[in-house]
């Protein structure tokens, strides 16, 4: 299964294939993360002492450590462009323009990806504002239940009406885990997952094997659902916490503006901290990961541990 300009992915697609893993050299664990006070206000301050780390409960040395980063970031932006989003697509194209000329710097990258019954790749890589606009501009609705295989004989699949899980699991695994520095995916979507072929375990698994923080966008239109909300948001928190990122709620007090200005402050207040884990063994388990500061009111957003896989053979 590969990313194209439009990706269409058979119901056993994902059965057949081998699993799809980051094989990283992990001798080096490294992270990202950012602190927040009791207010909210992020810590930009802060030294090597203040951060203890854990890797399964035990206690690991700092090797490195970096307040400010001059990492290269990379983006993805995945926008829901399913029937319940229709009347939000040009409130999403406008704000996603000024975040991306916002947030690009020389070395930044940036993809866009839409989303609905199908995944489309609307801008591969790239560092242009310029070429993310004209692919905002192409974001339209995509509503199509009919199918990979249309047909008179029915079948047991799924209607494939939002495949939230599928577009990040193709976001990280096929565009993120081969890319280096920070790395970003930014989801607008109601919460509402309908005919992915990927679970929601294996989409944060994917995120996390390819070192990618989420934030999620919960953007609901009340005209669609009336009273009651969208698919809810809790698969968002378990996808956004799992990896370092957290959730945003679209509402009269907080604009899709407000929230792409969060993400950024957000992205550009990380501390870069690197270990090497006192378990050697590269076994592909996964490895929970805690950061600790010494104020219990400060809030650590991090990736919750990595995946100790083997390198490629060559």
């Amino acid at each position: 299964m590969r990313l194209r300009r439009l990706v269409q992915i058979p119901v056993l697609a994902l059965a057949q294939q081998p699993e799809a893993t980051i094989r990283v050299d992990v001798d080096v664990v490294s992270l990202f993360c950012a602190v927040r006070d009791k207010k909210g206000a992020f810590l930009t301050k802060l030294e090597k002492p203040d951060f203890t780390i854990f890797e399964d409960g035990k206690q690991q040395e700092i090797r490195y450590f970096a307040r400010e980063t001059d990492l290269p970031l990379t983006i993805g932006l995945l926008v829901d462009v399913s029937k319940s989003q229709e009347n939000l697509i040009d409130a999403e194209r406008q704000a996603a323009s000024q975040f991306f000329t916002r947030v690009l710097r020389d070395k930044d990258m940036a993809f866009l990806i839409s989303f609905g019954s199908e995944a489309e790749l609307l801008q591969d890589l790239t560092n242009s504002p310029g070429l993310l606009r004209k692919g905002l501009d192409d974001l339209r609705l995509n509503t199509s239940f009919s199918g990979i295989h249309p047909g008179p004989v029915p079948t047991s699949a799924p209607p494939r009406g939002t495949i939230l899980f599928d577009a990040v699991y193709l976001a990280a695994n096929e565009k993120l885990k081969r890319e280096v520095g920070r790395k970003v995916i930014v989801v607008i979507t109601d919460g509402v997952d309908q005919g992915s072929r990927v679970r929601l375990e294996g989409a944060i698994e994917a995120a996390q094997k390819s070192d990618a923080i989420i934030y999620s966008i919960y953007y609901v239109d009340p005209r669609f659902y009336g009273f009651y909300g969208g698919g809810g948001d809790s698969s968002l928190k378990k996808l956004s916490e799992q990896t370092g990122g957290r959730v945003f709620h679209v509402d009269r007090r907080n604009g899709l503006d407000w929230i792409f200005k969060e993400i950024q402050e957000e992205m550009r207040s990380q501390y870069a901290i690197g270990y090497t884990p006192v378990n050697p063994n590269k076994d592909g388990g996964f490895r929970r990961v805690e950061i600790r500061t010494p104020n219990k009111d400060w809030k650590v957003l991090a990736r919750r541990g990595y995946y100790a896989l083997k390198p490629n053979p060559r």
